[in-house]
């Protein structure tokens, strides 16, 4: 990944859809990043106001399903509670996500994702970490 930074991520040319590629050293940063990858494509604006925080255990089998299924909670969470998180302490076991997450109430958002899909996913190890490319359904 020349030129690219050891985390983050950019938005990928979709017909319909939106794509994100996202890279980081290691899984949990790679959660993270596809975290605020997601909200920056739908235009997330905070309120300033006080923090608050949601902790939660997701059990997994695999690094695709736990990705698919760690952005539908923030999606959910987005549209019901309208929280948008910036801080994540995110720890992996063999079969175990558990996740410590401090943000704020959104103000607005731009554009709305329907739903993260499975389309093309697949999370890759690299000579840097781990990359994937998500799509979500607009």
């Amino acid at each position: 990944m020349k030129g690219e930074t050891l985390a983050g991520f950019r938005e990928i040319e979709h017909t319909a859809d939106w794509e994100l590629k996202v890279w980081a050293p290691d899984p949990p940063s790679l959660l993270e990043q596809a975290a605020r990858g997601m909200y920056n494509l739908q235009g997330v604006r905070p309120k300033s106001g006080p923090r608050l925080e949601r902790r939660y255990k997701m059990a997994y089998q695999e690094l695709e399903t736990l990705l698919v299924d760690f952005l539908a909670e923030l999606l959910y969470l987005l549209e019901i509670e309208r929280l948008a998180f910036d801080r994540f302490e995110l720890s992996l076991s063999e079969d175990t996500l558990e996740a410590v997450l401090s943000g704020v109430p959104i103000e607005s958002l731009a554009k709305e994702i329907k739903a993260v899909t499975y389309h093309g996913l697949e999370v890759r190890r690299t000579d840097c970490g781990f990359e994937a490319n998500v799509v979500f359904d607009v």
